[in-house]
């Protein structure tokens, strides 16, 4: 059966109903595929979002770009712009983890946003770097009031990332934000993984949270020797003489080729 497109408001119906799925994306293929699995939400870069392809590659996913927001501009006004861009190319919402202020003039314009709590990557120095986030009475305290902020902002969504299970879900059940889980437990309202992660193109360090189903690390290894075999076999061709064969050159009839080799002997 053919499905719809989603609405802000029908992310809102669902929650507490359902678990949604959220994939981050960097490629119409993976857009597309994403697409025809059946993917809920996607994050996308903003140059994804602006290319003319992606809605046609795919038409039913939510789509939020999510860059980090220091690309959009400086200021609020330039984020303000970018987000209007955005909005216009596609986007069902822009994902933004700048001010409360900013957030809340997005909001006034009537654009979807989808804040940060917990782990924020480009403000983790202010919680001891790239690590969990309410763990203890306190800490939890503190992305409740982040969740807090958001809600009196006028975003519709958060991101919570690294987050204890246990308190991302009671603070799920506890605010009209769509919760959307990186790391943080099956209480959300949305599970978000990298596509990056999913298909075992990392070749780094995995996060605790990743689940890898596929390995195409290794087949992209294997298809890179496969092209370095091709071009080396390609130069050694040129070296031999091997290529260009005939089958590889145009003809010419040999009257023609005599009348032309006159013509050039009689150049000077």
């Amino acid at each position: 059966m053919a499905r719809n497109r989603p609405t802000v408001a029908d992310l809102r119906a669902l929650k507490g109903k359902r678990q949604l799925s959220k994939l981050r994306v960097t490629t119409l293929e993976e857009a597309e595929a994403a697409e025809r699995a059946g993917i809920d939400l996607l994050s996308v870069t903003y140059g994804l979002m602006l290319d003319p392809r992606f809605r046609d590659a795919a038409p039913t996913c939510f789509a939020v770009p999510g860059d980090e927001y220091g690309m959009m501009g400086a200021t609020t006004d330039e984020i303000l712009r970018t987000a209007v861009k955005l909005k216009a190319a596609g986007a069902d919402a822009v994902y933004c983890s700048a001010s409360a202020q900013t957030i809340r003039r997005l909001a006034d314009e009537r654009i979807p946003v989808c804040g940060h709590v917990g782990l924020i990557p480009t403000h983790s120095t202010w919680t001891g770097g790239f690590r969990a986030v309410g763990k203890t009475a306190e800490t939890a305290e503190f992305v409740w009031r982040q969740v807090k902020e958001l809600e009196e902002a006028g975003a519709f969504a958060a991101e919570i990332e690294v987050v204890p299970g246990a308190v991302a879900a009671a603070i799920s059940k506890r605010t009209p934000l769509v919760m959307i889980s990186m790391g943080a437990g099956a209480g959300c309202d949305a599970q978000y993984l990298f596509a990056e992660d999913v298909l075992g193109l990392n070749r780094g360090h995995y996060p605790r949270h990743a689940k890898v189903y596929r390995n195409l690390a290794a087949e992209f290894d294997r298809i890179q020797q496969e092209r370095i075999a091709a071009f080396s076999e390609y130069a050694a061709d040129i070296a031999s003489g091997t290529y260009p064969g005939a089958g590889h050159m145009l003809g010419i009839d040999a009257g023609e080729l005599r009348r032309f080799e006159d013509f050039l002997s009689g150049q000077t």
